[in-house]
């Protein structure tokens, strides 16, 4: 019997591991949780994995993610097994991911954010609209769920723009590609969305000195890692005004700690990693039909390049 190695860092398992019962009724799903020592098995679906998960890996034919992002498995290195490593294609979270960007947006499109500060002090008073022609939005990364952002900011109406590693050519959209053309992106960027993956060329990429490069009074939203944004860079800019504001939901230590300053800063806005939360049923019908791809000898796609980070 095919056996299948389930681990998430929440703790959170038996509705994944009923759900894999469901779609592959021939393989046992093995609930794995520190301290235990598993019987080889044939598949692994990890989320959050921690460093003693690894020594049950070691006979397994393929690890699948149950995310897009591949830093949490690949910072293990040269300790993971080199079988392929599997990661969630769409599974609805571009969709998700769509409306989260675009809600940041259109909040600071339409001055939203200053009408809530306004309204915490009892302030009644019309602000002058953004025109969108001068509201020109840039996305870092042009992948599964970058493109679809692009996609629905452009039907908003809103000009976009995209940068990625390498070319890319998406229809409506102003492409940028590799480091030279980085600063010719920023430069023409009043919101900067990040959905890059982490990389060790991503990790503090937006530091003070890419973040200055945006026009004065730009917006950063941040959907991807928080190691990626250089923290104290990005607080003293918005305090000095050269960035009017930031929307982020990702930060270099999750849950963001209590004393860290960014809770205290009213235009830094804070989410706690919603912006596309993995949908647990597709999800599963997603690996499951790997699996008995690969079971047949077939190939599947989304697998991690370990030399790119994704």
């Amino acid at each position: 019997m095919m056996r299948i190695l389930l681990y998430r860092g929440d703790g959170v398992v038996e509705p994944w591991a009923r759900d894999f019962a469901a779609e592959l009724p021939h393989a046992e799903t093995v609930v794995w949780k520190e301290g235990d020592t598993a019987a080889p098995c044939d598949y692994a679906v990890l989320w959050s994995p921690v460093p003693a998960l690894l020594d049950q890996l070691a006979h397994v034919k393929a690890i699948f993610l149950l995310g897009a992002g591949a830093d949490a498995l690949l910072k293990f290195g040269d300790a993971l097994p080199q079988v392929p490593l599997i990661r969630l294609g769409d599974a609805g979270m571009a969709e998700q991911m769509a409306d989260y960007v675009a809600h940041a947006v259109l909040r600071y499109f339409r001055r939203f954010d200053e009408y809530e500060q306004q309204a915490k002090h009892g302030v009644w008073r019309p602000l002058a609209p953004h025109g969108k022609r001068d509201f020109t939005v840039g996305v870092l990364g042009m992948g599964k769920l970058g493109v679809p952002v692009l996609r629905t900011l452009r039907q908003l109406g809103f000009p976009v723009r995209g940068w990625s590693r390498t070319p890319k050519d998406v229809p409506g959209v102003s492409c940028f590609a590799g480091p030279e053309a980085l600063d010719d992106f920023l430069a023409g960027t009043r919101v900067l969305v990040c959905m890059l993956p982490l990389t060790p060329d991503t990790s503090n990429l937006l530091d003070r000195a890419h973040l200055s490069k945006l026009p004065e009074g730009a917006y950063l939203v941040n959907v991807a890692r928080g190691a990626q944004v250089l923290e104290p860079d990005l607080l003293a800019l918005i305090r000095a005004g050269h960035i009017a504001g930031a929307t982020l939901d990702v930060f270099r230590n999750e849950p963001l700690p209590a004393p860290h300053p960014f809770w205290g800063e009213p235009r830094i806005t804070i989410t706690p990693h919603i912006s596309a939360l993995t949908i647990r049923e597709e999800a599963v019908r997603q690996i499951a039909a790997k699996i008995k791809l690969l079971e047949s000898g077939e190939e599947v796609a989304d697998v991690v390049d370990r030399n790119r980070g994704y």
